[in-house]
């Protein structure tokens, strides 16, 4: 019988298999909300809330908010026993390429390139010599009015070549690759050059006969770039997973599960998943928008928390953000802070920054401690080395927009920002657990 922590492993590759986009990644979450039996809640519409009842929201098809409300302890005060939130936070997007406008390049009479741009820190040479697709959204006209679907070409369409060797012996020291040079795909490989003109617009007739409707009917796009290959469980004994999109999609997959297998009693639960994180998430759904401040003031409305009650539910509230955390590289221990070394399959990873790019203070500290030693599952610390420059993640950038006590804190991975990337087979039911703690608590 296989053991429990593989099981989760592989329910969450096969989750980042399908989420092949930040939107696929939503559209993923809303079908299992659903199946669960929470009601999907429009922005635009008023909202009717019940207790013991679960919802969910969306903002651009690329962020979701979902929310369980406690089981109403008396007919006279139905809400009265909700104390406050207990919110996760992690984020749906990851490093890859935008496709541009018009993007089919005709190079040297013969090859038709993809024109496209770095979205997030990508590590370039990563994406070189793998096979690549193209998903995303789309907007399209359907009757009198614009409607809009997911979309992947689903097939083997794109690669980027390297240089061979032979052209450039600097290529194994240290290559610096131009966007708007190296890392455009090629698309066809040969072309007729008496047909140079039919070569533009070859993926938007791919784009459309993939989505099921007519070229004509295709109006907008935000079509992005990702990696054919599957993820993997790999070592010796299947200790390792290895998988594009693991930042975030790993906590994306944990968060979800432990909300869906709780039940809260006294806390409103939320599982919040933004997009935008890989760009700084100054957008209208990243973690810095009115998304989460907005939901949470229409959750509290809707239990009659309006004013002054409104604010001490938030005092009462917490909220983990989810991120992965750089593991101790086994060729570059150097790289790592000397204390503070997080592993593989060593358990939940508290994330401290000096600076404040992390939010975990001493009293967040403890609450996830207190989770994990209440879950029975290990954790571990990470700082930068210092004088390195580290990324941010969600908690401090969503913290200025709803002040809630926050502790940033993920699993342990090596190759953060690769096209592939590499995480512990265990860490995912160690997170699981420990969130599952947090909303039930």
């Amino acid at each position: 019988m296989e053991e429990s922590y593989l099981k989760q492993a592989r329910e969450c590759l096969a989750f980042i298999e399908k989420s092949v986009s930040c939107f696929h990644a939503v559209e993923n979450m809303g079908i299992q909300l659903k199946e669960k039996g929470f009601k999907e809640l429009r922005e635009q519409d008023a909202w009717a809330l019940e207790p013991g009842k679960g919802y969910f929201v969306t903002r651009n098809a690329s962020s979701l908010i979902a929310f369980q409300i406690p089981k109403a302890s008396s007919r006279e005060n139905p809400f009265g026993e909700a104390a406050g939130f207990h919110i996760t936070a992690s984020h749906s997007d990851s490093p890859g390429f935008k496709v541009k406008p018009e993007p089919e390049i005709l190079a040297e009479n013969s090859y038709v390139k993809l024109n496209v741009e770095p979205y997030g820190g990508m590590i370039h040479a990563s994406w070189l010599d793998r096979c690549l697709s193209a998903a995303g959204k789309i907007v399209f006209k359907k009757g009198d009015t614009l409607a809009s679907k997911t979309v992947n070409i689903d097939e083997d369409l794109l690669v980027i070549p390297n240089l061979a060797i032979h052209m450039n012996h600097e290529m194994n020291k240290s290559l610096a690759y131009d966007p708007q040079v190296d890392l455009q795909p090629l698309f066809c490989g040969e072309w007729d050059k008496d047909e140079q003109e039919t070569c533009k617009g070859i993926l938007e007739k791919k784009i459309a006969q993939a989505a099921g409707i007519e070229e004509e009917a295709l109006l907008g796009r935000d079509i992005f770039l990702y990696v054919r290959e599957k993820g993997k469980l790999a070592g010796a004994r299947k200790e390792l997973m290895v998988s594009p999109r693991l930042d975030d999609l790993e906590c994306v997959f944990a968060s979800l599960k432990a909300f869906l297998m709780s039940k809260p009693e006294r806390y409103v639960s939320v599982c919040a998943v933004f997009d935008n994180e890989e760009v700084g998430s100054h957008t209208r759904q990243g973690a810095a928008s009115t998304f989460l401040k907005d939901t949470l003031e229409r959750i509290g409305e809707g239990m009659g928390r309006q004013g002054s009650s409104y604010l001490r539910m938030l005092s009462d509230s917490f909220m983990i953000s989810a991120d992965n955390a750089h593991a101790l590289h086994p060729c570059h221990p150097e790289k790592a802070d000397p204390s503070n070394r997080p592993r593989l399959n060593r358990g939940i990873v508290i994330k401290y920054h000096g600076g404040q790019k992390y939010t975990t203070d001493a009293y967040s500290e403890a609450v996830i401690k207190s989770l994990c030693q209440q879950a029975k599952v290990p954790c571990q610390t990470y700082c930068n080395r210092s004088g390195t420059v580290g990324g941010s993640t969600l908690g401090n950038i969503s913290s200025a927009q709803v002040s809630i006590p926050t502790a940033d804190a993920g699993l342990a991975q090596l190759a953060m920002h690769s096209a592939v990337e590499t995480a512990g087979s265990r860490d995912v039911e160690y997170l699981i657990r420990m969130l599952k703690v947090f909303y039930e608590k």
